[in-house]
């Protein structure tokens, strides 16, 4: 992984870490969002705005049930910029 790579999936697990209220260290890159970390609908979309205005992209909401883990969310937002 790039450094700017690295620094992406660190972002991104902040944010995640924020809106769930977890230790970014339970942030795996494979944890299921809504199973293991209990996230629900606002919380998604919670996630969804900050990634949007954080890295200043648009994301269509139809994306969100693509955005299942950390893993897949950071392609999603690679994909994006």
């Amino acid at each position: 992984m790039s450094p700017q790579e690295d620094d992406l999936e660190k972002d991104v697990r902040r944010i995640i870490a924020d809106i769930v209220e977890l230790p970014e260290d339970r942030i795996k890159p494979d944890a299921r969002f809504v199973e293991d970390l209990g996230m629900d609908s606002m919380m998604a979309l919670e996630i969804l705005a900050s990634i949007e205005k954080r890295f200043k992209i648009q994301v269509p909401e139809e994306y969100l049930t693509k955005m299942t883990n950390l893993r897949d969310t950071i392609e999603l937002i690679k994909n994006r910029l």
